[in-house]
Order: C-alpha cells, then structure tokens, then sequence
C-alpha cells in the first residue's frame, strides 16, 4: 500500500526530465539559501530552518516530509553551532566528515581506571598510564563517515559551507538523498513512500540492516510527526502522515537482502529486541600469558546474581575499532556497542556473563554495560537521535528481562559508577558527560522527569531545559579554554546561594583539599538530570541539597526552575550518631567468606555523612561478592553476607550506606 503526504503533493509535480547533478549543482549556485542571512538582516527568523527544507525539496525534487524525518532521526533538527557530532556528522543531516572533525578534538586521557575494579585480582587498565592519546579511525574511513564532502559535490558548495550553515547542511542532504534515489534506478518525485530504499541508504551507507532498521525509524516520525524548537531558537514541523507506508516492493527486497547480509556468523543469537538491527560480535573467553585470562567472567545471572543496573558509557573509537578491540582477550569489555550512524548494535558478552566495564567490581557484577559509538574525545560532541532511540530501545527489553526500574538510581552514566576506595576516585571515568540529554533519554524509555510532588515532598529531581541551560565549561578543547556554548543536562553546586559563592568541594576527586572547577571533566560540584536529592533548604530563587556530606546550593528560579519536586524514601543517621559512613560497594561482612576466598574490606570513602543530613535511596540489597580469579569457573564463588546496604544518591556517583547506620522513612513523613 502506498503513502503519501499532502503537503509534498501540492508542492511541485514530477519534473518530465531527469537532470544531470552537473546541471543541478550548476542551478543551486544561482540560488540563494534561505537560512544565509543578509547583510542588512535583523533579528533571525524562526522559520529558517523549516523554510530550508522546503526549499531543498523543491531544487532536488525530495519530498520535503522525507527531507525532514531524515534530519529528525539524525538530530532532531538542531545544527549544534557547527560543531560534529560524537561519529564526526555536521548540522541537521548528519554528514560525516571524520578527518576534519578529528583535526579539531583534542588529546584525551582516560585516567588510569581500573575496568574490573576487583581488589583480589590485578589492575585492569586501558590504557596503561593514562597517557594522552587521539581517538582511533580506521585508516581507510568507510563511506558513512565521509558524507559531506560527496554531498557538498552534489550541492555545488564548499564543504566548510556544509559544516557551518544549516541550510546549506540541508541542501547537501537533499542533493545526497536525490542521489542514492538515483543509483536505486528510481524517478525523482513526491510520494515518500517510493524513497524508502534511498532513505535506508542514507542511514546505512555501510551496512543494510542498519539502513533497514534506520529506514523503518524514519518512516515512523513520518507517520507520529514531530514539531519542536531547535537549539538555534528555530520552528520546524513534521506534519503526522498516519496511513504512510513504504512501498512494499522496496521494503520486502530490501528486507530480504539485509537478512542474507545478517546470516549469523556466529552461533550466538544476540539478545535484543525485535524492533532493532542487532548481530552478534562475541568478546573472548580465552586464557593466555601466566594464568591471565580475558575478557569477561562467565556467570550465570540473574540466577546467582541480581543484575540491577544498566552503565551509559561511549566509547573512544570507530565502530571499526571498537569491534576489533573488543575480540582482544587481553582488552576489557562490555556486553553491547551501538552506531552512531544508524543504531545497530553489536552483543559482545551474554548479559548473564559478568563484562569488565564500569570500573567498580560490585556493579560490573550487578550491571549491563552499553556503549556508543563515540570517536570525538571533544566533550561537547553531540549524539545522534538514532543512537538515542536504539540505546532506549535496548534499554527498555533490558529492563523488562531484568526487572531494572528505569530511574536515574539504576540506569547510570559511568560518570555515576563510584570508585571503590578513596584512591581509585580520581581516576574513575567521566563519560558519557554533562551534553548526554538524560531528560530526551527518559522520555523515549517512557519514563519523563515529572513533578511527583508539592513543595513539601522533601526531595526534588534535578531536570534544566537542556537546550536552555548553558553552564560554561572548560577544557573541550585546550585546558583552561571555554566551551562552545551547548546545552547540558548538569546544574553547578555552589557553597551559598549566590552564583559567585565557590562551587562545593569533593574530598575524593580533590583529595588537596583543592575546589571544584568548571572543567567538562569535573563532577566534583555537578548534579544532573534525573538525580534525586533530598531538599536541604531553599532560599529565593535557589535550592540546596545534601551532597558529599555538605549543604549545596543550586539555581533553580520559579519561571525558569531547573529541578521538580519529588518523594520518595531517604536516608538519615540514626539517632545518637554524629557521622556514619559511605562506601564505594556493598561487600558482605568478614564472617560471611569461606576459606580460600580473601576477603574484601568495606573501606569507607572520604565522605561523611553527618546527623540530619539525608539522601535519596534508590536501592535496598544485601551484601555479596563474586569470587573470580582464574579462568577456572569452579573456582569461582559467590560469598553472601547478611549485611544490608542502601544506594543513596550521595554526589554526582552514588553511594552505599549500611542499614545498620541508618533510618529509613518517606521523604514528605
């Protein structure tokens, strides 16, 4: 059956002949682009953007609401001022210019985490020594990250114009999309139903069931519609097409080639959901050197252990790369990566197997480990809707295997994961950082931050407009530097409620006893969106938490509030006791191991939690530990205490506190 959209119809007819892309390029240059302005302009339009599309349609004979649910699954329309995206795409449509955004990242360092985390094995780190490095590209770059430059051909335009103005961004996607449309041996036209191959070539320049699956989203927010303000403050709409459908003759070839491309290479089905392109890339289990052995630890979960948790983390490399290092038995490892492109996702290590991942034992032993494609070490990098909507999917079947809530106290960013002891905290990992949109990631789970609570609830979520808030940060290029402004899913943490009081200090990151810096790495004074803190105090248009052990103020005014009030259950000391401790993972007691496993002190972090301060919980278990240290799984043990522990939102990471130490009760009692 076939789609149509009214709006496209009336636009313009089926020209009567073809074009060659020389004479389309040559006609382009005559033209003006709608979102260039004058030199006698004033105040931008807000309609720039939606007028652009129209106006690519119209020269390359593209429906416009297949112009539109392309960009919209790419980057929901936002330009991000010019800068790539985490996979190297620029501006609306996402065309990939990997060497040039690469020239522009800065060196990084991953700090000298330790993936594993467990106290009775060695160190596990990646790289060793931490030292600076630059993202890692395969030498000879497949085609879905070298777009722009064939579609700024196309256009007839200089590829810096493609990088920098949104409407010419979108005249090169038009050109690109005419083009695969073209190669398919099909006619120019209205219908969007007859471009859902070139779409799914678009998506999936490497791979068809990337492509497939890509396509499919598409044609989905072609039939929802969307409407939105971009973060350049423009009007875009998408109107909704309920009864489209792709033409089912390009839908069924393409879905049988990319089911003969998918043939199993190996024997392992993937665990994902069935509305994803998922195939199976199996990290090894494989014993080499003097005993050593990697890259995972075999488990048999949730049967002998609880799996709670899922870790956001991206990666520092290609998908190329990040799949080749991820069959290295000597690597670390994760149990799933996703593309940046299209959203496939690669399952490396069976979620009942535990993946060295998080940097903390206790959690790689509860926790699914997720990656994104991310080779652009620049903090201020954007992620591709694709990826989001992929990532919510998987994370959604994740959570209905499991049993995970899906809250902000379970679904972390490694960024949240504590270290285990005090001097692992410097060099826990930071990603994927302050510009992952928690607040669009929890609305595509089906889970918003809503207000859950009056002014009397005792808690609040922290949840800023994204697009709004801009806190500065620096360090994404040069240390010390500022940040292109972006939006941010964090709010700063001051002493006082004024914004020149300091920022709040963080004894374990900054053990000198040094503040807390607006550095893009430094959580030490960041809360961020769909945490849960328990109110300390208000005063005007400022809040204050409990975090660190220390009140914290932050800016959150009536018109514009940046947290919403919630309930729940907290934490407090019980009563007679001026302080109690926090801990980095939830171990049971002494008396708990049995002989021949050694045993692993609870050791307090550098934080205390003094009477009457509170902490949101988000968790009850009791404590246990997975004994494995050799390659030998029947060596492997499960020591269980009866010790019972509560994570707490403690900081930007959470935390644990014993129950022994604590009260628990209803945040609004």
């Amino acid at each position: 059956m076939r789609g149509s959209a009214p709006e496209d119809e009336k636009r313009f007819h089926r020209p009567a002949l073809r074009r060659s892309a020389t004479a389309v390029a040559a006609a382009v240059l005559l033209l003006p682009l709608s979102g260039a302005p004058s030199a006698h302009a004033g105040p931008p339009r807000t309609d720039e953007l939606q007028r652009a599309f129209t106006d690519a349609a119209a020269r390359f004979h593209v429906p416009r609401s297949v112009l539109l649910g392309v960009a919209y699954l790419e980057s929901r329309w936002d330009a991000h001022g010019g800068a790539p995206s985490v996979s190297g795409g620029y501006g609306p449509m996402h065309l990939t210019d990997a060497r040039t955004a690469l020239a522009r990242a800065p060196e990084f360092s991953e700090g000298d985490e330790d993936a594993r985390g467990d106290g009775a094995r060695p160190r596990k780190n990646v790289p060793a020594g931490g030292a600076s490095k630059r993202a890692v590209v395969p030498a000879e770059l497949p085609a879905r990250l070298r777009t722009l430059t064939t579609a700024a051909t196309l256009a007839g335009l200089p590829a810096e114009r493609l990088r920098t103005d949104p409407a010419a961004n979108v005249l090169g996607g038009a050109a690109l999309l005419a083009a695969e449309q073209r190669k398919l041996g099909r006619a120019a036209g209205s219908d969007p139903a007859r471009w859902y191959g070139a779409v799914a070539r678009y998506g999936g320049q490497d791979d068809l069931r990337g492509g497939q699956a890509f396509a499919d989203e598409v044609y989905e927010v072609m039939r929802r519609g969307q409407t939105r303000t971009t973060d350049a403050g423009q009007q875009v709409t998408l109107p909704a097409t309920p009864k489209l459908t792709p033409d089912a003759t390009q839908k069924k070839r393409l879905g049988e080639s990319a089911a003969r491309a998918s043939a199993p290479q190996s024997a392992r089905t993937p665990e994902c959901p069935h509305s994803v392109a998922c195939e199976s890339v199996p990290a090894p289990y494989e014993e080499f050197g003097d005993g050593d052995y990697g890259n995972h630890d075999k488990a048999d979960r949730p049967d002998d252990q609880r799996v709670s948790t899922i870790v956001i983390h991206d990666t520092e490399g290609s998908w190329e790369t990040t799949l080749k290092l991820i069959k290295d038995p000597t690597y670390v490892s994760w149990h799933y990566t996703i593309r940046s492109a299209d959203g496939l996702i690669a399952q490396h290590v069976p979620t009942k197997d535990v993946a060295w991942h998080a940097g903390n034992w206790y959690i790689n032993s509860h926790s699914v480990g997720i990656e994104h494609e991310g080779f652009l070490a620049a903090p201020d990098a954007w992620y591709t809707e694709a990826m989001y909507r992929t990532s919510a999917r998987l994370v959604k079947y994740l959570s209905r295997k499991y049993d995970v809530p899906l809250d902000r106290q379970h679904i972390l960013g490694h960024d949240n994961v504590p270290g285990t002891t005090t001097a692992t905290i410097p060099g826990m990992h930071t990603d994927p950082g302050p510009y992952w949109d928690w607040a669009h990631y929890f609305t595509l789970l089906g889970k918003p931050f809503k207000a859950a609570s009056g002014s009397h609830g005792g808690l609040v979520t922290i949840r800023p407009h994204y697009e709004r808030n801009k806190p500065v940060y620096t360090g994404c290029e040069k240390p010390g530097d500022p940040c292109a402004p972006h939006g941010s899913a964090a709010v700063r943490l001051h002493t006082a409620p004024s914004k020149r009081a300091p920022l709040v200090k963080d004894a374990g990151l900054h053990p000198d006893g040094s503040d807390s810096t607006k550095g893009v790495n430094d959580i030490g004074a960041r809360a961020s969106t769909g945490q849960r803190f328990a109110v300390a105090g208000r005063s005007g248009d400022w809040t204050a938490v409990w975090y660190l052990g220390q009140k914290a103020w932050f800016h959150n005014p009536h018109r514009a509030p940046t947290a919403v009030n919630a309930k729940g259950l907290i934490a407090t000391p019980k009563d007679g006791r001026p302080e109690i401790p926090v801990y980095g993972r939830a171990y049971p007691e002494k008396d708990a191991y049995p002989a021949g496993v050694p045993y692993q002190a609870v050791s307090p972090l550098p934080y205390k939690l003094a009477a009457g301060q509170k902490y949101a919980v988000g968790d009850r278990m009791t404590g246990d530990y997975f004994y494995a240290p050799t390659f030998d799984v029947s060596k492997h043990a499960i020591v269980r205490g009866e010790d019972v522990y509560y994570e707490i939102q403690l900081g930007h990471r959470v935390g644990y506190v014993r129950a022994a130490d604590v009260d628990v009760r209803r945040s609004d009692s």
